[in-house]
Parts: structure tokens; sequence; C-alpha cells
């Protein structure tokens, strides 16, 4: 599973031009889930998000999490993050999870989110979307629960 996470001002996404999600301070994560993820991805990629300390203290160092200044989530799926652009000009995304195994484990780690209490808000799966953030710092983490970056 990988995530791109940015440290965001305020977020919406948007899909045939309504907003169907929006948040103000907080993390805006797209989420892709691969081939070979299950419920462990879906807990690590949770578990990374929620605790990233890249919220700035009282000494203005990035030393806080999510959880603990009380920002909200946007997490929007996206398949593209498992893109693989190393032949060609078209990208080969035979590596991104069939769309029915990856919304339940969208859904998993979604759910797992919410469960600290935090606004979570979300996209819509599988929908062609358009996405408006604000990114704060600017501050862009990527994450991959197959550790390979």
């Amino acid at each position: 599973m990988r995530a791109v996470v940015q440290r965001v001002a305020s977020a919406q996404v948007f899909v045939d031009g309504s907003a169907v999600g929006a948040i103000g301070r907080g993390l805006a994560v797209l989420l892709g889930v691969g081939r070979r993820d299950g419920e462990m991805d879906a807990e690590y990629i949770a578990r990374k998000v929620l605790g990233l300390r890249v919220f700035d203290d009282d000494r203005g160092r990035m030393n806080r999490s999510v959880v603990e200044v009380g920002g909200a989530l946007l997490v929007v799926s996206q398949f593209t993050l498992f893109g693989d652009c190393r032949r060609g000009r078209r990208p080969a995304f035979d590596q991104a999870a069939p769309p029915e195994e990856a919304r339940a484990l969208y859904e998993a780690t979604v759910g797992r989110l919410r469960t600290a209490g935090l606004d979570v808000r979300t996209g819509v799966f599988q929908a062609s979307m358009a996405l408006a953030l604000v990114n704060d710092g600017p501050v862009t983490l990527l994450l991959d629960s197959a550790r390979q970056f």
C-alpha cells in the first residue's frame, strides 16, 4: 500500500463539480492499494499516518502528530500510485489491486483512521475526482507498506 501524505491548511475533493469531502488543517492522504496488499498493510499505513510528527510544536519544530493537534484527514483513493513508468511513455498499472480488493482495503484503512476520533473525510472510490488543497509548508511525504522507500 502506498500513500502520499501532505500537511494541509485546507483540502477539498470534488466529483462532477460538487465537493464531496473537505477539511481544514490536517493531512490529505492519497492512498493506493497494491496487488499484494492485505490487512497488515492497511494497519501499517493507518498507524503511520496517525503517528507522523509533521506539525509544529511550541518551538516551531515538526514534533506533533495530526492526533495531537486535533487535525482532520482527507483520504482519496489513487490507484495511479502503483503506475510503473519505467518503460515507454504509458504507465502500466499491473501492480495495482483490482477494484473490488482495493475498495475493501481502502475502506479498512479509512476505518482504522476513524478509530482515532478525528474528522475523516473521503472522496468517492473509483470516481473521477478533482482535488484542491493548500499544502502547508510545503510538507509532502511518501509511505509504502512494503518499505520500498
